[in-house]
């Protein structure tokens, strides 16, 4: 496969963190974004330093100026679009407090949206693009106190499909990604939230919460999720558009 500057979002840490590092080992150019610059300097300076190609740059994906300014700074024209950036907030509705709702559909949802409309001009005049939202398992099912991050990834599938018929006339193809649980900073911080809201052991989240409802009960791992990535950017996949791919270990077929 050719390389391919991939742009991914939310990359300081966890999931976008992984996928940089088994993309830039293959060969590909990487653009390692995140709110935290730092987090993304790290990031980018770990994959140099194992041979890779990255950049860091500071992106908040609910600015318009913030997006206007890193696409302007970026040393190539972005090929992929992998839009990961996320954030959680655990607790019953009554409790949620409305600002933290709206934030975490702005970043997921609205972040999105407005990320990917500021790229496709240029995936179009070049004719090609691959855009791979990291969805979740929540993108199909739904968990009790996460009312803002389910109906944030629920919309991520209605966004994708439309933005994947209205690309379907060139070289632009748009999925979702949706894994269950992977090992992240973002998730110890949820079983430790999951066991303060449900007043269980943290042991307990874990076996009973998260991997129960897998047959497979096991965590998805950064390699599965970079491989699915590659496989969406690659020639054979030139026609798998507005799909949703689950990595679910069984969950959504009982």
């Amino acid at each position: 496969m050719a390389s391919r500057c991939i742009l991914i979002t939310g990359a300081g840490s966890g999931i976008g963190a992984g996928i940089a590092a088994e993309l830039a080992h293959a060969g590909h150019y990487i653009v390692v974004t995140d709110v935290n610059l730092d987090a993304a300097e790290t990031v980018a300076q770990a994959l140099r330093a194992a041979g890779g190609s990255a950049q860091a740059l500071a992106l908040d994906v609910t600015s318009d100026h913030s997006i206007e300014a890193a696409l302007g700074a970026v040393s190539r024209p972005v090929d992929v679009l992998v839009n990961n950036a996320g954030l959680q907030h655990v607790a019953p509705l009554e409790e949620f407090p409305m600002q933290k709702w709206e934030f975490l559909v702005d970043v997921m949802l609205v972040g999105v949206a407005r990320l990917t409309r500021a790229l496709l001009p240029g995936m179009r005049e070049r004719g090609f693009g691959r855009i791979v939202n990291i969805g979740s398992i929540h993108s199909l099912v739904a968990s009790p106190y996460k009312s803002a991050y389910v109906a944030a990834k629920h919309g991520l599938l209605g966004f994708s499909k439309v933005v994947a018929l209205e690309t379907a006339d060139t070289d632009i193809t748009v999925n979702t990604i949706c894994p269950t649980y992977v090992k992240t900073p973002l998730v110890d911080k949820q079983i430790a939230d999951q066991a303060r809201t449900r007043g269980i052991p943290e042991s307990q989240v874990v076996s009973e919460v998260m991997l129960k409802p897998m047959p497979k009960g096991v965590f998805i791992t950064f390699e599965e999720l970079a491989g699915i990535t590659a496989f969406l950017m690659s020639p054979a996949a030139r026609n798998i558009t507005g799909h949703t791919i689950d990595v679910d270990g069984g969950w959504t077929v009982q």
